[in-house]
Protein backbone atom coordinates (compact mmCIF):
# COMPACT_ATOMS: atom_id res chain seq x y z
CA UNK A 1 0.00 0.00 0.00
CA UNK A 2 1.22 3.48 -0.69
CA UNK A 3 1.84 5.91 1.53
CA UNK A 4 3.28 9.32 2.27
CA UNK A 5 6.66 9.75 3.74
CA UNK A 6 7.68 13.11 6.01
CA UNK A 7 11.04 13.90 6.07
CA UNK A 8 12.10 16.96 8.33
CA UNK A 9 16.21 18.12 9.15
CA UNK A 10 15.99 15.27 12.20
CA UNK A 11 16.26 12.67 9.41
CA UNK A 12 18.84 13.36 7.05
CA UNK A 13 20.04 9.81 5.46
CA UNK A 14 16.43 9.32 4.86
CA UNK A 15 16.59 13.52 3.45
CA UNK A 16 19.72 13.30 1.43
CA UNK A 17 18.27 9.45 0.17
CA UNK A 18 15.61 11.23 -1.21
CA UNK A 19 17.29 13.97 -2.48
CA UNK A 20 19.90 11.73 -4.48
CA UNK A 21 17.58 9.37 -6.00
CA UNK A 22 15.29 12.62 -7.50
CA UNK A 23 18.59 14.39 -8.78
CA UNK A 24 18.10 12.52 -11.52
CA UNK A 25 14.95 13.23 -13.90
CA UNK A 26 14.98 9.80 -15.78
CA UNK A 27 13.61 8.51 -11.84
CA UNK A 28 10.99 10.99 -12.33
CA UNK A 29 9.45 9.54 -15.31
CA UNK A 30 10.05 6.15 -13.99
CA UNK A 31 7.71 7.03 -10.75
CA UNK A 32 5.36 8.72 -13.15
CA UNK A 33 5.17 5.67 -15.31
CA UNK A 34 4.60 3.03 -12.39
CA UNK A 35 2.00 5.29 -10.91
CA UNK A 36 -0.30 4.30 -13.21
CA UNK A 37 0.63 0.60 -13.69
CA UNK A 38 3.22 -2.46 -12.59
CA UNK A 39 5.69 -2.93 -14.76
CA UNK A 40 9.12 -4.82 -15.06
CA UNK A 41 12.33 -3.29 -15.40
CA UNK A 42 12.52 -4.77 -18.57
CA UNK A 43 9.02 -2.86 -19.60
CA UNK A 44 9.84 0.11 -18.55
CA UNK A 45 13.09 0.19 -20.15
CA UNK A 46 11.80 -0.48 -23.35
CA UNK A 47 8.98 2.36 -22.93
CA UNK A 48 12.14 4.97 -21.72
CA UNK A 49 14.27 3.59 -24.67
CA UNK A 50 17.22 3.16 -22.52
CA UNK A 51 19.13 -0.21 -21.74
CA UNK A 52 17.70 -2.52 -19.41
CA UNK A 53 20.95 -2.25 -17.15
CA UNK A 54 20.83 0.86 -16.80
CA UNK A 55 17.12 1.12 -15.87
CA UNK A 56 17.79 -1.57 -12.82
CA UNK A 57 20.16 1.02 -11.85
CA UNK A 58 17.74 3.76 -11.46
CA UNK A 59 15.15 1.71 -10.11
CA UNK A 60 18.25 0.44 -7.15
CA UNK A 61 18.45 4.30 -6.36
CA UNK A 62 14.41 4.94 -6.00
CA UNK A 63 14.11 1.53 -3.51
CA UNK A 64 17.13 3.06 -1.95
CA UNK A 65 14.80 6.09 -0.82
CA UNK A 66 12.24 3.88 0.03
CA UNK A 67 9.92 5.70 -3.23
CA UNK A 68 9.52 2.15 -5.18
CA UNK A 69 9.32 -1.04 -3.80
CA UNK A 70 9.80 -4.32 -6.42
CA UNK A 71 7.88 -7.38 -5.87
CA UNK A 72 7.81 -11.17 -7.43
CA UNK A 73 4.11 -12.05 -9.09
CA UNK A 74 3.44 -15.03 -10.92
CA UNK A 75 3.87 -14.74 -14.71
CA UNK A 76 2.52 -16.91 -17.45
CA UNK A 77 6.18 -18.68 -17.54
CA UNK A 78 7.08 -18.41 -13.77
CA UNK A 79 7.24 -15.48 -11.29
CA UNK A 80 8.58 -12.16 -12.83
CA UNK A 81 10.00 -8.74 -10.76
CA UNK A 82 7.78 -5.70 -11.13
CA UNK A 83 8.13 -2.25 -10.20
CA UNK A 84 5.62 -0.41 -8.15
CA UNK A 85 5.66 3.45 -6.49
CA UNK A 86 5.75 2.90 -2.56
CA UNK A 87 5.01 6.69 -2.03
CA UNK A 88 1.89 8.69 -2.87
CA UNK A 89 3.17 11.91 -1.28
CA UNK A 90 6.67 13.75 0.48
CA UNK A 91 6.21 16.10 3.02
CA UNK A 92 9.55 17.68 3.86
CA UNK A 93 9.65 19.89 6.88
CA UNK A 94 12.76 21.90 6.44
CA UNK A 95 12.80 22.81 10.67
CA UNK A 96 13.78 19.82 12.97
CA UNK A 97 10.93 19.95 15.52
CA UNK A 98 12.11 20.76 19.01
CA UNK A 99 11.58 18.56 22.11
CA UNK A 100 10.08 20.54 25.01
CA UNK A 101 9.07 23.00 23.11
CA UNK A 102 4.73 23.55 23.17
CA UNK A 103 2.80 24.26 19.69
CA UNK A 104 -0.53 23.95 19.01
CA UNK A 105 -2.33 22.40 16.23
CA UNK A 106 -5.59 24.83 15.87
CA UNK A 107 -9.01 24.38 13.61
CA UNK A 108 -12.04 26.76 13.89
CA UNK A 109 -15.59 24.84 13.48
CA UNK A 110 -18.34 26.91 12.19
CA UNK A 111 -21.57 26.83 14.56
CA UNK A 112 -23.70 25.43 11.66
CA UNK A 113 -21.40 22.52 10.95
CA UNK A 114 -23.00 20.41 13.82
CA UNK A 115 -22.79 16.10 13.66
CA UNK A 116 -25.54 15.57 16.31
CA UNK A 117 -28.09 18.11 18.25
CA UNK A 118 -30.85 17.59 20.90
CA UNK A 119 -32.75 20.96 20.98
CA UNK A 120 -36.32 21.87 22.55
CA UNK A 121 -38.78 25.03 22.63
CA UNK A 122 -37.70 27.74 22.35
CA UNK A 123 -35.65 26.78 19.85
CA UNK A 124 -33.85 28.34 16.14
CA UNK A 125 -30.98 28.96 13.88
CA UNK A 126 -30.19 32.27 11.76
CA UNK A 127 -27.76 32.68 9.26
CA UNK A 128 -26.26 36.17 8.20
CA UNK A 129 -30.05 36.83 5.99
CA UNK A 130 -32.34 35.41 8.20
CA UNK A 131 -33.86 32.79 10.48
CA UNK A 132 -33.51 29.40 8.57
CA UNK A 133 -36.88 28.05 8.23
CA UNK A 134 -39.15 29.34 11.25
CA UNK A 135 -38.25 29.67 15.01
CA UNK A 136 -39.19 26.77 17.44
CA UNK A 137 -38.86 23.37 14.80
CA UNK A 138 -36.77 21.40 16.17
CA UNK A 139 -36.82 19.64 12.47
CA UNK A 140 -34.85 22.70 11.24
CA UNK A 141 -32.13 22.23 12.84
CA UNK A 142 -31.57 18.76 10.41
CA UNK A 143 -32.19 20.79 7.26
CA UNK A 144 -29.55 21.08 4.68
CA UNK A 145 -29.13 24.79 5.82
CA UNK A 146 -28.16 24.29 9.15
CA UNK A 147 -24.31 24.30 7.99
CA UNK A 148 -25.02 28.13 7.21
CA UNK A 149 -26.11 29.07 10.74
CA UNK A 150 -24.17 31.81 12.61
CA UNK A 151 -25.87 31.61 15.69
CA UNK A 152 -28.28 29.06 17.50
CA UNK A 153 -30.80 28.52 20.34
CA UNK A 154 -32.23 26.42 22.39
CA UNK A 155 -33.96 26.32 25.97
CA UNK A 156 -31.82 22.70 26.89
CA UNK A 157 -30.37 19.57 25.24
CA UNK A 158 -27.44 19.70 23.46
CA UNK A 159 -25.23 20.61 20.53
CA UNK A 160 -22.02 18.47 19.41
CA UNK A 161 -19.60 19.31 16.76
CA UNK A 162 -16.92 16.43 15.50
CA UNK A 163 -13.20 18.10 14.56
CA UNK A 164 -10.35 16.45 13.25
CA UNK A 165 -7.76 14.91 15.19
CA UNK A 166 -5.20 16.47 13.43
CA UNK A 167 -2.50 14.87 15.61
CA UNK A 168 -2.69 11.47 13.49
CA UNK A 169 -1.39 14.23 10.28
CA UNK A 170 1.74 15.39 12.07
CA UNK A 171 5.17 13.55 10.57
CA UNK A 172 6.36 12.57 13.59
CA UNK A 173 5.15 11.56 17.39
CA UNK A 174 3.73 13.50 19.34
CA UNK A 175 2.51 14.35 23.15
CA UNK A 176 -0.45 15.46 24.15
CA UNK A 177 -0.46 18.48 26.97
CA UNK A 178 -3.79 20.39 26.51
CA UNK A 179 -6.38 20.83 24.60
CA UNK A 180 -8.81 23.95 24.86
CA UNK A 181 -12.43 24.72 23.05
CA UNK A 182 -13.21 28.80 23.17
CA UNK A 183 -17.27 29.83 22.14
CA UNK A 184 -19.12 32.98 22.37
CA UNK A 185 -22.13 31.79 24.77
CA UNK A 186 -25.37 32.57 26.73
CA UNK A 187 -28.11 31.51 28.33
CA UNK A 188 -31.45 30.82 26.43
CA UNK A 189 -34.49 33.22 27.87
CA UNK A 190 -37.88 34.01 25.94
CA UNK A 191 -36.45 36.95 24.20
CA UNK A 192 -34.01 37.61 26.35
CA UNK A 193 -33.11 37.89 30.57
CA UNK A 194 -29.52 39.33 31.30
CA UNK A 195 -30.54 37.60 35.05
CA UNK A 196 -31.16 34.45 33.43
CA UNK A 197 -28.80 31.52 34.91
CA UNK A 198 -27.50 28.32 33.19
CA UNK A 199 -25.13 25.73 34.08
CA UNK A 200 -23.43 24.89 30.41
CA UNK A 201 -21.03 22.22 30.28
CA UNK A 202 -18.53 20.79 28.17
CA UNK A 203 -18.10 17.32 26.74
CA UNK A 204 -14.84 16.34 25.10
CA UNK A 205 -15.27 12.63 23.85
CA UNK A 206 -18.19 11.57 26.12
CA UNK A 207 -16.13 12.82 29.14
CA UNK A 208 -18.00 15.71 31.35
CA UNK A 209 -14.97 18.12 31.63
CA UNK A 210 -16.47 21.06 33.30
CA UNK A 211 -19.73 23.22 34.16
CA UNK A 212 -19.40 27.36 33.26
CA UNK A 213 -22.37 29.05 34.71
CA UNK A 214 -23.71 31.95 32.27
CA UNK A 215 -25.55 34.82 34.20
CA UNK A 216 -28.09 35.60 31.65
CA UNK A 217 -29.14 35.97 28.17
CA UNK A 218 -28.02 39.17 26.94
CA UNK A 219 -29.87 41.55 25.04
CA UNK A 220 -30.17 45.10 25.67
CA UNK A 221 -28.10 46.10 23.42
CA UNK A 222 -27.37 45.16 19.60
CA UNK A 223 -24.29 42.30 19.34
CA UNK A 224 -20.67 44.07 17.73
CA UNK A 225 -21.35 41.94 14.34
CA UNK A 226 -24.82 41.45 14.96
CA UNK A 227 -26.32 41.80 10.85
CA UNK A 228 -28.48 44.62 10.40
CA UNK A 229 -31.75 42.07 9.82
CA UNK A 230 -31.66 41.01 13.71
CA UNK A 231 -33.97 43.38 15.57
CA UNK A 232 -33.99 44.01 19.40
CA UNK A 233 -35.82 42.39 21.53
CA UNK A 234 -33.84 39.04 20.81
CA UNK A 235 -30.34 38.07 22.26
CA UNK A 236 -27.73 39.92 21.24
CA UNK A 237 -24.41 39.00 22.31
CA UNK A 238 -22.64 36.36 24.80
CA UNK A 239 -19.43 35.63 26.79
CA UNK A 240 -16.16 34.19 25.52
CA UNK A 241 -15.70 31.38 27.69
CA UNK A 242 -12.55 29.23 27.25
CA UNK A 243 -12.33 25.52 28.24
CA UNK A 244 -8.75 24.45 28.84
CA UNK A 245 -7.88 20.60 29.54
CA UNK A 246 -4.29 20.15 30.86
CA UNK A 247 -2.57 17.62 32.72
CA UNK A 248 -3.31 18.92 35.91
CA UNK A 249 -6.92 19.17 35.25
CA UNK A 250 -9.52 21.07 33.71
CA UNK A 251 -9.59 25.30 33.93
CA UNK A 252 -12.31 27.08 32.75
CA UNK A 253 -11.36 30.96 31.84
CA UNK A 254 -8.18 30.30 33.40
CA UNK A 255 -9.89 29.41 37.13
CA UNK A 256 -9.96 25.48 37.70
CA UNK A 257 -13.05 24.18 37.74
CA UNK A 258 -12.75 19.88 37.83
CA UNK A 259 -10.15 17.70 37.55
CA UNK A 260 -10.40 16.01 34.73
CA UNK A 261 -7.17 15.74 32.51
CA UNK A 262 -6.09 15.55 29.04
CA UNK A 263 -5.20 11.82 29.20
CA UNK A 264 -9.08 10.97 30.58
CA UNK A 265 -10.27 12.55 27.29
CA UNK A 266 -8.39 9.45 25.47
CA UNK A 267 -7.92 11.50 22.01
CA UNK A 268 -5.92 9.00 20.58
CA UNK A 269 -8.26 6.08 20.32
CA UNK A 270 -10.06 8.04 17.42
CA UNK A 271 -9.28 10.19 14.15
CA UNK A 272 -11.76 12.31 15.24
CA UNK A 273 -13.35 14.42 18.46
CA UNK A 274 -16.24 15.57 19.51
CA UNK A 275 -16.62 18.64 20.84
CA UNK A 276 -20.45 18.79 23.01
CA UNK A 277 -22.02 22.13 24.69
CA UNK A 278 -25.39 21.54 26.94
CA UNK A 279 -27.33 21.49 29.97
CA UNK A 280 -27.19 18.26 32.26
CA UNK A 281 -30.47 17.41 32.99
CA UNK A 282 -29.81 17.55 36.75
CA UNK A 283 -28.24 20.59 36.53
CA UNK A 284 -29.59 23.17 38.97
CA UNK A 285 -29.89 25.99 36.10
CA UNK A 286 -31.41 24.28 32.92
CA UNK A 287 -31.33 27.89 31.31
CA UNK A 288 -30.69 26.49 27.60
CA UNK A 289 -28.01 28.56 25.75
CA UNK A 290 -26.83 30.46 22.58
CA UNK A 291 -24.35 29.75 20.15
CA UNK A 292 -22.20 32.57 18.60
CA UNK A 293 -20.07 32.47 14.90
CA UNK A 294 -18.05 35.15 13.97
CA UNK A 295 -20.98 37.20 12.25
CA UNK A 296 -22.89 37.23 15.39
CA UNK A 297 -22.30 38.71 18.55
CA UNK A 298 -19.30 40.47 20.16
CA UNK A 299 -16.25 38.26 18.94
CA UNK A 300 -15.63 37.80 15.08
CA UNK A 301 -15.05 33.56 15.51
CA UNK A 302 -16.43 30.67 15.15
CA UNK A 303 -15.74 27.42 17.84
CA UNK A 304 -12.01 27.04 18.17
CA UNK A 305 -10.42 23.85 19.38
CA UNK A 306 -6.52 23.44 19.90
CA UNK A 307 -4.57 21.07 21.01
CA UNK A 308 -1.21 21.75 22.83
CA UNK A 309 1.38 19.28 22.17
CA UNK A 310 5.07 18.54 22.25
CA UNK A 311 7.35 16.87 19.66
CA UNK A 312 8.06 13.03 21.36
CA UNK A 313 10.51 11.63 18.50
CA UNK A 314 10.04 9.97 15.24
CA UNK A 315 7.49 7.50 15.85
CA UNK A 316 4.31 7.13 14.17
CA UNK A 317 1.42 8.69 16.76
CA UNK A 318 -1.12 6.21 17.86
CA UNK A 319 1.63 3.42 17.36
Amino acid sequence: MAQNMHLNLGKPEELTAVGRALSVPIRAQILSIISKQQLSIADIARELKIPASSCAAHIRALQEADLVRVEQIPGTRGSIKVCMRNVDRIDIRLVEPEEHVDDVLKIEMPVGAYTNVKVHEPCGLADEYGIISMDDREENFYLPEHIHAQILWTSKGYIEYSFPNQIFSLPFKANINRVYVSAEICSEAPGFNPEWKSDITLWINDTECGTWVCGGDYGERKGLNNPDYWTSGRTQYGELVNFEITREGTYINNRKNGDVTVDDLKLMDSHKITVRFGNKEDAKHVGGFNLFGRKFGDYAQDIIMGIGYQYAGSGKNGA
